[in-house]
């Protein structure tokens, strides 16, 4: 195929221009920052432009993304449902597949019901818009992902920001709403960019006494905190004083696609009202086998919670020794602080030197000076893997002195 020839165009638009301008957009475009296209993947390793590098990014936590029970799976449901419902679930895309999954998931979570949708960003954005409107009031810790920020604007509630894992500073601040407006507390799990776990038991304590809903995005809880990996409400025992837990399957559950659980009647009336499911196609057949596979070898070999614990203390290990800033990360997502775009991009290009590969995460993802490198660990690291990793970031290390 031809490439394709632009010609300049007659009329730009004053918008097109804007656009056309960005800087942040030219700078990505130029050193080819992310996006980056792999050649192939093997468990934790993949290929670019034809070198092998291990994988420190990735949120496959248990790692399980190539383990052939799930691949399996994966097969066998393509060949009994065929590549997707193509609809929505409230009209014609409701499958057998996708109530077992749910019923699996609430009975796991310790929830009555649940509702999964075809991405975690669904999940979330449905967990808030859905459950408050105009006139109620919404606590929400400041560094949240964007998806609930996005439910939040949709739901057009009045938005009290919190400090961050601050219970102090959630109570100062429900101090000012009047006690007769309905009221919603929310929080991650864990935090991806800096790996830090809510104080979700004095949170909902919290709740409890000035009569909060509570919604918990889990998506990097969920199969990590926990005995048995039911996540950060299992890991603090307040499972039933959370109202809504939503998450995602791309991390530990090895697929794609998101869930949110709670009480039945909650479930339904996300069902009934949420834009965000009724809107959306299902979730599809292999996305959903996939989670349900991974679920399952989470609840029957506790092995792999167990190794990636291991190797997550190890690892904080290794970056204390070095004396790199891992932002206080409690969890196996962690990041090295680098405080600049140009030293977190010299501390990235020579991990990659040895063989290593880790994104780069700069405003507004992080606030400036917290620019970093995300790293994450996994169970499918071995110990030729995790010796690679501390050879690769004492080498790296030299780029922050």
């Amino acid at each position: 195929m031809l490439p394709f020839k632009k010609q300049k165009p007659a009329f730009v638009s004053s918008i097109k221009k804007r656009i056309l301008q960005d800087e942040l957009t030219k700078l990505r475009v130029k050193h080819d920052l992310w996006y980056k296209a792999f050649d192939r993947q093997e468990r934790n390793k993949v290929w670019l432009d034809g070198k092998q590098y291990l994988m420190l990014s990735s949120n496959d936590y248990l790692g399980l993304g190539f383990d052939l029970r799930v691949k399996e799976a994966a097969k066998e449901a393509l060949d009994v449902w065929g590549t997707s419902p193509t609809g929505s679930r409230f009209a014609n895309g409701s499958r057998y597949y996708h109530q077992e999954l749910e019923e699996q998931l609430a009975s796991f979570l310790g929830k009555e019901a649940c509702h999964i949708h075809s991405a975690g960003y669904l999940s979330c954005v449905s967990s808030v818009s859905c459950f408050v409107g105009k006139g109620d009031v919404v606590l929400v810790d400041r560094n949240v992902h964007s998806s609930l920020w996005d439910g939040l604007r949709l739901s057009k509630a009045t938005i009290e920001k919190y400090g961050h894992n601050n219970p102090a500073s959630l109570e100062e601040e429900l101090s000012y709403v009047d006690p007769s407006r309905k009221k919603m507390i929310i929080t991650e799990g864990v935090y991806s960019m800096e790996g830090h776990i809510s104080p979700l038991d004095k949170m909902v304590e919290i709740a409890q006494r000035h009569d909060c809903f509570v919604v918990v995005d889990d998506a990097h809880g969920f199969g990590v905190l926990g005995p048995k990996g039911q996540g950060t409400a299992e890991h603090f025992g307040v499972t039933e004083g959370v109202d809504i837990i939503c998450g995602s399957f791309s991390k530990s559950l090895a697929s794609t696609g998101g869930f949110v659980a709670g009480d039945r009647e909650l479930i339904e009336f996300l069902r009934t009202y949420s834009k965000q499911t009724i809107f959306s196609a299902a979730i599809n057949p292999t996305q959903a086998a996939v989670a349900s596979k991974a679920l399952e070898i989470l609840q029957e070999e506790p092995e792999h919670l167990e190794r990636l614990w291991s190797n997550t203390r190890r690892y904080h290990s290794m970056l204390r020794d070095l004396g790199l800033d891992s932002w206080n990360s409690e969890a196996p997502a962690v990041p090295i602080v680098a405080g600049s775009k140009e030293r977190a991009y010299f501390f990235s290009k020579r991990l990659m030197e040895k063989g290593v590969y880790a994104n780069i995460i700069i405003p507004p993802g992080v606030p400036p000076g917290k620019e970093l490198v995300r790293t994450a660990m996994s169970a499918s690291f071995s110990e030729d893997d995790m010796q690679r990793v501390e050879e690769a970031l004492s080498y790296a290390a030299k780029a922050l002195i």
